[in-house]
């Protein structure tokens, strides 16, 4: 059994811990606020501190630097993107419908939570290199990929690059809602998805 002292010494241990993850939301959820507002460019520790009301050295001893915090987030932007793609795809059996709801999914969100997306893609900012290496960006990258392995597979296409395909798939998606979001073009919503929505379908098709 504990004894006394130790029960009281755990509880403060306890307590601290509940303290310091209390402090990290209120700097995650103020730090958000400010992106909502102002954008991704707006943001600093210094700014940070301010709104919350605490002293810089007490934002840094939770996260190094801003870019610790671009991280965070986009941590979870793709857990959330990937739900999102998981949810599209089990509504499916067959891979290339798969793959289309799946495209639709990330045309979505991406539109939905563009604050998200600019920090997880470095749109119009510093791409950080840990994000490469997030669990999360991985189970993003295999969703793609295992639908067109086994597209690939049904079509028997040797000789087509699953990868390869996998990256293209991206760039298609990716760069058509970078046009959009970045250019700010004038050309409509419901174009700029028809062009979607066709460009995936070709691309379907060229896995047959």
């Amino acid at each position: 059994m504990l004894t006394l002292l130790e029960k009281v010494t755990m509880g403060i241990s306890e307590r601290r811990l509940r303290q310091k993850e209390e402090v990290r939301s209120n700097i995650l959820a103020t730090a958000w606020q400010i992106v909502k507002e102002d954008g991704w460019q707006s943001l600093s520790i210094r700014k940070i501190a301010d709104a919350i009301e605490y002293s810089v050295p007490v934002v840094y001893d939770h996260f190094e630097n801003k870019e610790c915090i671009l991280v965070e987030f986009a941590r979870e932007g793709f857990a959330l993107l990937g739900k999102k793609m998981q949810q599209a795809r089990n509504k499916y059996t067959d891979p290339a419908q798969q793959l289309k709801a799946m495209a639709d999914a990330y045309w979505n969100f991406a539109f939905k939570n563009k604050e998200y997306y600019q920090v997880m893609f470095g749109l119009g900012m510093a791409c950080s290199e840990q994000e490469e290496r997030m669990p999360e960006v991985m189970t993003f990258r295999s969703l793609i990929g295992d639908q067109i392995t086994k597209i690939l597979k049904r079509n028997n296409r040797q000789d087509i690059s699953a990868c390869l395909k996998s990256c293209t798939f991206w760039s298609v998606l990716h760069g058509l809602i970078s046009i959009k979001m970045m250019r700010n073009c004038d050309v409509s919503d419901d174009l700029n998805k028809m062009v979607m929505d066709d460009a995936i379908e070709g691309f379907i098709k060229n896995l047959s």
